[in-house]
């Protein structure tokens, strides 16, 4: 099998420098075989595993901040009056916040699939022409 694609042609050296050569190998500081290593793949498995380690870093903060801030606060919601460590009243507010978001985020989506499915069947219907 022939090809109709044109081989380069040879660069012309550079005035003064030396001569081209035509190889490929790194440059003269470059560590022998970087060239030939292939760049490690991501997989997931080391995501998760990097997403563990952030999440128990986050974790360990976090139960620092609550045994430093043991001091009790009086809480008032909703007509109920609660008296619990200014630290875990905090985690506690924290913790409903990322619900709220949470929940938000949930719906968002629920209406994007809808979407998304109707768009679908209309685009598989037959055309009653």
């Amino acid at each position: 099998m022939t090809s109709n694609q044109a081989i380069p042609e040879r660069p012309d050296p550079q005035p003064g420098g030396p001569p081209f050569s035509g190889s490929t190998s790194p440059p003269a500081g470059a560590p022998q075989g970087a060239s030939a290593a292939p760049k490690p793949r991501t997989t997931r498995a080391g995501v998760v595993w990097a997403a563990v380690v952030v999440g128990l870093l986050a974790l360990i903060l976090l139960i620092i901040f609550i045994l430093q801030n043991q001091q009790p606060v009086n809480v008032f919601f909703l007509g109920l009056a609660v008296t619990v460590p200014l630290g875990m009243a905090l985690f506690i507010a924290a913790v409903a916040g990322g619900v709220l978001v949470a929940a938000a985020g949930a719906a968002r989506i629920i209406q994007l699939r809808s979407d998304a499915r109707k768009i679908r069947k209309t685009r598989n219907k037959p055309n009653p022409e």
